[in-house]
């Protein structure tokens, strides 16, 4: 079966990373549509800020620790929903790095996962979910949704650089492509859940497909000026 979902996906890795790359203006557009000013976001900003001030008072092989953690889970995550089978994670004791083990070639989303997908937001999505639906929504809950926000930008902006081996894997020219609108969608997505659950998060879709249209739209009008 994972073989058959690997060759699906690899068949899909270049129209993914044109979309990606023509929808890019429409990821930028989307945060004008947020209400930053609301109590809500300003909690959730406080949380986001909160992170990076902990991360100065973390002890730096702590932190190494947790990204590493985070990475080779991403990978398994990953894996795990393209049906292979995980066999296990190892990470190295001088935190210089680890491996995720798992049966089968994989394919390209296993290998970029960990540098657009908030497996740590994700999973806490799911519990504040579960809490909500018997506790109304608090604004403690946003700012620890902020927290992880800032957790997710420091981890994906500290894993790529030039010694990274994932990215060579799927090409540059890929991460250029789809790496910026994933990280938009994924932290689109967190601030959209932030207002409205996951009902915001469909809406946020609907949003990015309606933003996507009307650029298009824009485009064609240009054109047809010089014809």
């Amino acid at each position: 079966m994972h073989r058959l979902m690997d060759r699906f996906i690899e068949l899909l890795k270049w129209p993914v990373a044109v979309y990606m790359l023509v929808s890019l203006p429409a990821y930028i557009q989307s945060l004008a549509y947020f209400k930053f000013a609301s109590l809500q976001y300003l909690v959730l900003g406080g949380g986001f800020f909160l992170f990076f001030i902990a991360r100065s008072m973390m002890d730096s092989s702590v932190k190494v620790n947790m990204e590493i953690l985070a990475h080779e889970m991403t990978h398994a995550f990953f894996a795990f929903i393209t049906f292979h089978r995980v066999k296990g994670i190892r990470i190295e004791g001088d935190n210089s790095g680890g491996e995720m083990a798992f049966e089968g070639e994989g394919n390209w989303l296993i290998i970029i996962a960990p540098y657009f997908f908030p497996l740590f937001g994700l999973v806490y999505l799911i519990i504040f979910s579960l809490y909500t639906s018997f506790v109304s929504t608090s604004l403690f809950l946003n700012g620890i949704l902020g927290y992880f926000i800032g957790y997710h930008l420091d981890t994906v902006g500290s894993q790529i650089h030039e010694k990274q081996t994932d990215l060579p894997k799927v090409s540059y020219k890929f991460c250029a492509m789809f790496l910026p609108s994933a990280n938009l969608w994924a932290v689109g997505s967190m601030l959209a859940f932030n207002s409205k659950g996951w009902a915001g998060i469909w809406t946020y879709q609907k949003l990015i497909a309606y933003l996507n249209a009307k650029n298009f739209d824009f485009v064609l009008d240009f054109i047809r000026q010089f014809f």
